[in-house]
């Protein structure tokens, strides 16, 4: 059987990480069923390489105003870079995992890295899991967890004027739909969003879907089992589940749109961001060639990762360094 056009795409890193994933990974993953995708997906410990000032998970509790309906409360876990008494910039982190799999842990090093690299306060979101919790579970968890963040910055010691949203993937879904959640709110944008190959569209049309069908660990039938999994098997709801689908993308956060070469996920996301630039939203987009879909968050494994990681994480300094604080 000859090789797929994609493997001479592949950088050494690749090369080595899809071997070693062949070996872990010998059946498609929406072939295993949602326990099997599970027992793949468990995070082992984080390493912890980044040294941070504190990493403090915490319980993050609002109600909006004109809400009908209970207080929600999710966990997040707060980084630090330093101590001190000056108010800090934050990203709210929203990690990857197809909505149904994915943790605090699985992401606790590009949080440090965020960290460190933007100097700011990172908060990272362990947000409900499809198909217990189908959408809008996921979106309303981002929500909450946002309000809080916008509510309690002298009690986080954050700078409520400067705070971004960033996320992979399913997370990357996420913080696009909280944007276009918070316009249609009237509320006040980020200062940026951060959005790493983000599922944004549920048509499966693009070039990159049949190009890359097989890809290493996500092809085009497994990404279809995950939207499946949040927002069942017939259309989608609205925008705030598929982004694509917003009529209008004026108005949002600037934005910083990161791809990698092989990837299914790869055209519709940079679809989006040739759909913010036409829509005035200032956008950063850069495609990683030689890596597949889920390389941002290895950076144990990849170096084009740290490369990424590095990229996200001088632009949200960049943002965060042009908005006005809170304090004038």
């Amino acid at each position: 059987m000859s090789s797929p056009a994609w493997r001479d795409l592949l950088d050494d890193d690749s090369r080595a990480a899809c071997a070693e994933l062949a070996s872990l990974l010998p059946r498609p993953l929406h072939t295993l069923g949602l326990d099997g995708v599970r027992r793949f997906a468990k995070p082992v410990a984080p390493p912890r390489a980044t040294p941070v000032a504190s990493a403090v998970d915490r319980t993050a509790s609002w109600r909006p105003s004109l809400a009908i309906g209970p207080e929600r409360a999710v966990r997040v876990r707060v980084y630090r870079p330093r101590e001190g008494a000056q108010p800090l910039p934050a990203v709210l982190y929203l990690h990857g995992g197809g909505f149904t799999v994915g943790s605090l842990d699985g992401v606790d090093e590009v949080c440090r890295l965020l960290c460190r690299q933007a100097d700011c306060v990172v908060v990272s979101v362990d947000y409900r899991l499809a198909p217990e919790h189908p959408y809008p579970a996921a979106l309303v968890d981002a929500r909450t967890a946002w309000g809080w963040l916008t509510e309690s910055g002298a009690t986080l010691e954050v700078d409520t004027a400067r705070l971004a949203v960033a996320g992979d993937s399913a997370g990357g879904n996420l913080a696009a739909a909280l944007c276009l959640a918070l316009r249609e709110e009237g509320q006040r944008q980020p200062v940026l969003q951060g959005l790493v190959y983000p599922a944004v569209d549920d048509t499966f049309a693009t070039p990159s879907w049949t190009d890359f069908h097989d890809a290493p660990l996500l092809g085009t039938r497994d990404a279809q089992w995950f939207w499946s999994q949040y927002v069942g098997t017939g259309r989608a709801p609205d925008e705030l589940a598929v982004p694509a689908r917003a009529a209008s993308l004026e108005g949002l956060a600037p934005a910083v749109v990161i791809t990698a070469e092989v990837d299914p996920l790869r055209d519709d996301a940079e679809e989006y961001a040739r759909r913010l630039d036409r829509a005035g939203v200032p956008v950063h987009q850069r495609r990683y060639d030689g890596v597949y879909h889920g390389f941002f968050t290895e950076v144990g494994t990849f170096r084009r990762a740290r490369e990424a990681v590095g990229d996200l994480g001088s632009h949200l300094a960049a943002a965060f360094s042009e908005a006005p604080s809170a304090s004038g």
